[in-house]
């Protein structure tokens, strides 16, 4: 069994509830707009990171970020992007078991032509009313189980 911590938009802010729900986990996969190479660098603490850019990461930092990238854990394949509306393949065709991304800030978890589609949520700035959010994905004997978190923080 292998424990993936999920987060997205964090706009530079990486909040002390995000890194406490996030210990523990075996791997981080951030969908973007991380805001600051701090940010990963605290994550790399907890497990190792997997991130890909954001369109708010810009400097030579977030350069270095690909735009998408796949992720092999226990015999799946786990495709990472920003910005779902920018996906140009057909994950169910290139054997894919989950798309994970980011960029609308809402939390959302379906499966759609077998292929699990994730957004955690942000776990950033707050934006309008909606949750501050991470993400679990479970991945155990070739099943995927997917949870999301909300964050006990305060209202801004």
């Amino acid at each position: 069994m292998t424990v993936l911590g999920l987060i997205s938009d964090t706009h530079g802010l990486l909040r002390p509830e995000a890194v406490d729900a996030l210990c523990g986990v075996d791997q981080i996969l951030h969908a973007g707009d991380v805001g600051a190479p701090e940010i990963l660098n605290r994550l790399e603490t907890i497990a190792p990171v997997t991130a890909v850019r954001g369109n708010v990461d810009g400097g030579a930092w977030a350069r270095k970020l690909p735009l998408s990238e796949v992720v092999e854990v226990d015999g799946m394949s786990i495709y990472m992007l920003h910005i779902l509306e920018k996906l140009d393949l057909k994950p169910e065709a290139a054997g894919f078991s989950a798309v994970i991304y980011g960029h609308s800030h809402v939390p959302k978890i379906e499966k759609k032509n077998d292929v699990l589609y994730f957004n955690p949520g942000s776990a950033g700035p707050r934006r309008f009313k909606l949750p501050i959010t991470v993400g679990k994905l479970i991945v155990d004997a070739k099943k995927l189980h997917a949870e999301i978190i909300e964050l006990a923080v305060m209202r801004e």
